[in-house]
């Protein structure tokens, strides 16, 4: 698993993350990165501490061991038919939100890995180019029908390995709803207003944070997804504090005119609030404001 090339695609900004990391690290192998517009031969990578680096990447000579799929969700499966990939070949989804992860789990023919994480990255605006790690997290992985949970193992300790700090889970759907839940939150409110994640913990933001957070706890508790350790609203507050000077992935689409994954992030609440009849006005007014 380790020791062939892997292959990211999706050149946006946690593509690049990884790929820069994996690759600048001794023994994870040869590491790919295609884009929209092809295979990028570098990455320049602003670390956390503000230097900078520039990491050279391979191109795709064998058969990829792994392909981490960094695209937008909607983007997921198009990328795949158009990578040509032998049938068996392994996956690791990056996927915002949770409607790609399932139904590629049930129709790719080989082991499909889902990750929920926590790195918090974006690109620096035009004409500038690299990507910035705008603060560190955690990634968990696993499969949602729970089979491979040694691949996972490997290959969480190459992520470890490369600075990417991961763990391998056997409860990633609950990790997935996990980070929906943050993403429905930050995403849709930091475009709306056209602000950075640290915006959200003051007034008035702060407000509508704690409403959303309250439908979330409600649709969650319905579906008997148990809620993290401090809270549905302490998680998010977390969140928006590790992250504060970042500017989330919804943010960025909408001022460069790109699509957004508000389908990814918010349909699958809607889906579960129709399911039990439940009212929740603060997340429907977000999918409303929220540029498809």
């Amino acid at each position: 698993m380790t020791s062939g090339p892997w292959l990211v695609l999706g050149a946006g900004a946690l593509g690049q993350l990884f790929a820069a990391r994996l690759a600048a690290a001794s023994d994870s192998g040869q590491v790919v990165l295609r884009g929209r517009h092809g295979t990028l031969n570098q990455v320049r990578l602003r670390e956390i501490d503000g230097s900078w680096h520039t990491l050279a990447l391979a191109s795709l000579a064998v058969p990829p061991a792994l392909v981490i799929v960094a695209t937008k969700a909607f983007d997921a499966e198009q990328a795949l038919q158009q990578a040509q990939l032998a049938p068996d070949t392994p996956l690791l989804l990056l996927q915002n939100g949770f409607s790609v992860q399932p139904s590629l789990s049930r129709e790719w023919p080989g082991p499909v890995l889902c990750a929920a994480t926590t790195e918090a990255a974006y690109r620096q605006p035009p004409p500038a180019t690299g990507v910035i790690h705008a603060a560190a997290g955690h990634t968990w992985l696993g499969d949602l029908a729970g089979q491979h949970r040694t691949m996972a193992a490997a290959v969480a300790a190459t992520l470890t390995r490369a600075g990417l700090a991961a763990s391998a889970c056997d409860d990633i759907d609950e990790k997935l709803w996990h980070k929906l839940a943050v993403n429905a939150v930050i995403n849709p409110l930091t475009a709306r207003h056209r602000v950075r994640n640290g915006a959200l913990a003051e007034p008035p933001l702060s407000a509508e944070v704690e409403a959303l957070c309250a439908e979330i706890a409600q649709l969650m508790a319905a579906a008997k997804v148990s809620s993290p350790a401090a809270g549905w609203q302490g998680w998010v507050s977390a969140v928006i504090e590790a992250t504060a000077g970042n500017r989330s992935s919804m943010l960025q689409d909408v001022l460069a005119g790109r699509c957004t994954e508000r389908d990814a992030i918010l349909a699958p609440l809607l889906a579960l609030a129709d399911i039990h009849a439940l009212a929740v006005p603060g997340l429907r007014a977000c999918y409303r404001a929220t540029p498809g």
